[in-house]
């Protein structure tokens, strides 16, 4: 076993740990588990799921903690709700959301990114698109920052009470809905099958759980890194106006990737050995609990020289903000729409957004990833 290697959680800049430890070793044992650093050994750990199982949490959750064919049988469920033609269909509302929330923020003062635009974007886009009503707002953003808090705290009681509350809010949607047939994603979910039955209410609720109690979060705080990255960079943020300007969705795609790439909000996932295996110079015991590391495997040097360059078109190919593997995220092109979208709308009713004179941005508290605050002036 390699030497036990305790990892700074006081440092403003985790990317920076990282770096060091990626450079020293690519995968080290930390509090327990084994950490994958290097970009080579986590795509290996992630394509490899016979060894490196998802079922690596208490919670039953679907379909991430899933392997082999039963994932895929759920899998085919998410997706169908996830194809290109259904996620284009969310945009006007997406985009109509967007423009309320941006036009209704100040101009020449100081505004909260994350606050005033991350999370009630992430709110409104997120409950339309799953038919939850409006009124459910103000309750799921209190969710959001007490899951954010119990995250931080690293207190599992503290999580599994959070996790439990948005358990039972799902549930009392679900029997509210139950016999009323809607059009919704929500209401389409309650006829879903698998394997020539029923899904369960259990199983409904986790699908659920899985696309909001964590992407409301994820797309918060991709908003919260996206504009500080173009406020402190401005030369990327003239390019990604005139990809804006030029109507190049593509383009403003991978500027939003590669963004993430560079400073990733989505710091790790877990697996379990289901073998006694070697990865990056290590014997690694079966049962031995993985960390997978996007945020430092997205930094490699081998595979992006230096990872602070924004190049989108160069490091798309490696890119692992979305994961890689049977699990690489089903949600990639409805986050990317959502995301181009409200970068769209705020580059497109501003003319430049720049870092707050008096009030400086603050790191996100570990095991969270991206930023917890980030001021900036919109001009």
């Amino acid at each position: 076993m390699g030497e036990p290697v305790e990892i700074d959680t006081g440092q403003a800049d985790q990317r920076e740990v990282y770096d060091a430890l990626r450079a020293r070793c690519p995968v080290v044992h930390e509090d327990g588990a084994w950490v994958v650093l290097r970009h080579a050994e986590v795509v290996a750990a992630a394509t490899d799921p016979d060894t490196f199982s998802s079922a690596a949490s208490t919670r039953r959750a679907i379909p991430n903690s899933l392997d082999g064919a039963e994932h895929a049988a759920y899998r085919a469920v998410v997706d169908r709700y996830l194809t290109s033609e259904r996620v284009a269909r969310e945009e006007p509302q997406c985009r109509a959301h967007a423009a309320a929330i941006i036009d209704a923020l100040p101009r020449d003062a100081t505004v909260k990114t994350i606050g005033g635009i991350g999370v009630p974007y992430a709110v409104r886009s997120q409950s339309a698109w799953l038919g939850w009503p409006a009124a459910l707002e103000d309750e799921l953003v209190a969710w959001m920052q007490d899951n954010h808090a119990a995250t931080r705290s690293g207190d599992r009681a503290r999580t599994a009470e959070v996790a439990d509350r948005f358990d039972r809010m799902i549930h009392d949607l679900l029997d509210q809905r139950r016999g009323r047939p809607s059009a919704d994603v929500t209401g389409e979910l309650l006829g879903e099958t698998v394997d020539g039955r029923p899904l369960t209410d259990d199983e409904i609720v986790s699908i659920l759980r899985n696309w909001t109690a964590g992407d409301l979060g994820s797309l918060a705080t991709s908003v919260g890194v996206i504009v500080h990255f173009l406020a402190a960079r401005p030369a990327v943020q003239h390019e990604v106006r005139a990809l804006v300007a030029a109507g190049d969705r593509a383009g403003v795609e991978a500027a939003v990737e590669e963004i993430l790439r560079i400073d990733d909000p989505f710091v790790a996932n877990r697996r379990v050995t289901t073998r006694a295996v070697e990865l990056g110079g290590e014997a690694i015991a079966a049962g031995d609990r993985i960390l997978l590391n996007w945020t430092a495997a997205n930094r490699d040097p081998l595979v992006f020289g230096e990872p602070d360059d924004y190049d989108p078109v160069g490091h798309a190919a490696d890119n692992l903000v979305f994961g890689i593997g049977p699990h690489v995220c089903p949600g990639r092109e409805l986050t990317l729409m959502e995301l181009r979208v409200v970068v769209e709308e705020l580059l497109g009713r501003t003319t430049w957004i720049e870092p707050a004179p008096d009030r400086p941005a603050v790191r996100e508290t570990p095991p969270v990833g991206g930023w917890a605050r980030v001021p900036v002036v919109l001009r």
